[in-house]
């Protein structure tokens, strides 16, 4: 996923976004290169630099993924009770801002609030599966599929 958002990566960047070694991202995009997932090529600016770009064949295993993924959860999420939905979502939510506020991005991503005092989210009936975190992110050590 980190290759399909910044399109043209170089492993210099890629290792530093998934807090692996230079040496590690190289082996993988070998590895994700000879399975069709990436292609490398020389950079535009300088090219001594490789970017790093998704084949078709990556966008595509990436698109099946997240519609399995998505199937799954929306599965489980059918066996719930609305009650139970609710609270995972706003487990969920409380989750994900104290995650952000811990890494200083503060609720909703930008910066904290100026306030003292938590903003209450709104919080929807049920937990539609669009709702989910996980079409946002992923595990953080998985380069091309990182919210697959």
């Amino acid at each position: 996923m980190v290759v399909e958002r910044n399109d043209g990566i170089n492993l210099r960047r890629l290792a530093a976004e998934t807090d692996m070694l230079l040496s590690s991202a190289s082996r993988l995009c070998d590895r994700l290169e000879a399975a069709g997932m990436v292609e490398r090529e020389p950079g535009r600016a300088d090219r001594r630099e490789i970017s790093l770009h998704l084949t078709p064949q990556g966008r595509r295993i990436l698109a099946e993924l997240r519609s399995d993924r998505r199937r799954r959860l929306a599965d489980v999420l059918a066996r719930m009770t609305p009650a139970g939905q609710e609270a995972l979502l706003s487990g969920l939510t409380e989750f994900d801002e104290a995650s952000r506020e811990h890494s200083g991005a503060g609720p909703g991503g930008g910066a904290p609030p100026p306030s003292s005092e938590p903003a209450e989210p709104s919080r929807p009936r049920s937990l539609p599966i669009s709702s989910v975190p996980e079409a946002r992110s992923g595990p953080p050590a998985d380069p091309v599929a990182r919210s697959a």
